[in-house]
């Protein structure tokens, strides 16, 4: 198998000949991302965070339903202070050459599980949310998005005098369908499916590479660690992204 090397930070990057050829090629792409391409900017996982102050919580307390009805005022101070960290990160070199991927796909999607909004950030426009977006907040009794409100209170109310509360997927909430299903779609169209920066073993997100490969998709993995995605890939780039994903769009042929 054909490589081109490129080096960065002191290590050489293996990039597979094939893999280039492929992209080029390449007219319909999907991609999954994970907390991996969020760490690289400084945004730590969520039981990472809780640090602090809030070392002695459960996740349970802060990032479920039952916990916000016990105390909205404590879960809407925990999501205040994780905005305000994340609004002080910056996009990476990965989240940049996903945008720049996209530019050159004439089908492309972006599918996170990232609740940051650095994809967006980075100028990535067509970008599938499967657990929300921290920036957000919605009513906790309708449901739908609210843009204005209180923020002196913890929590502020919505019109309707239910509480607001953040806009993601919390332990035990299902996906949002119409997200879940764009998602799947995407990965069972496309020629090429990088899956980027995730444990693979958090469903029905994990499937997704699964379904891609099932519907005869070249599949990229690219990650620090082996995961259980591994060995069922075509690829497997090893590193962080913010090193792989511009080596690789880098190449001749890809950089026009």
């Amino acid at each position: 198998m054909g490589r081109h090397r490129h080096v960065t930070g002191g290590r050489a990057i293996e990039i597979p000949r094939q893999l280039v050829e492929r992209l080029a090629r390449a007219r319909r792409v999907a991609v999954l991302t994970g907390a991996g391409i969020s760490a690289e900017s400084g945004i730590p996982t969520f039981r990472d965070a809780l640090d602090g102050l809030w070392a002695n919580y459960d996740p349970l307390e802060l990032a479920t339903p039952l916990g916000f009805a016990r105390n909205p005022g404590l879960v809407w101070r925990w999501y205040a202070e994780r905005r305000a960290r994340i609004a002080a990160t910056r996009p990476n070199p990965g989240h940049a050459a996903l945008a720049a991927l996209e530019a050159r796909c004439a089908d492309f999607t972006l599918v996170t599980q990232n609740i940051d909004g650095l994809h967006q950030r980075a100028g990535s426009r067509r970008v599938i949310e499967l657990h929300g977006n921290i920036a957000r907040v919605k009513c906790s009794a309708e449901e739908k998005r609210v843009e204005t409100f209180d923020p002196q209170a913890a929590p502020p109310r919505c019109v309707c005098g239910a509480y607001l509360r953040p806009d993601v997927v919390w332990f035990g909430e299902m996906l949002p369908a119409d997200a879940l299903a764009r998602a799947e779609a995407a990965a069972e169209r496309c020629e090429l499916f990088f899956s980027i920066g995730t444990s693979a073993q958090v469903y029905p997100a994990a499937d997704l590479p699964l379904r891609a490969r099932a519907a005869g998709a070249v599949l990229v993995e690219i990650n620090p660690q082996r995961t259980p995605l591994t060995e069922r890939a075509d690829f497997f780039l090893q590193g962080a992204a913010g090193e792989v994903l511009p080596a690789l769009l880098g190449k001749p042929g890809l950089n026009s």
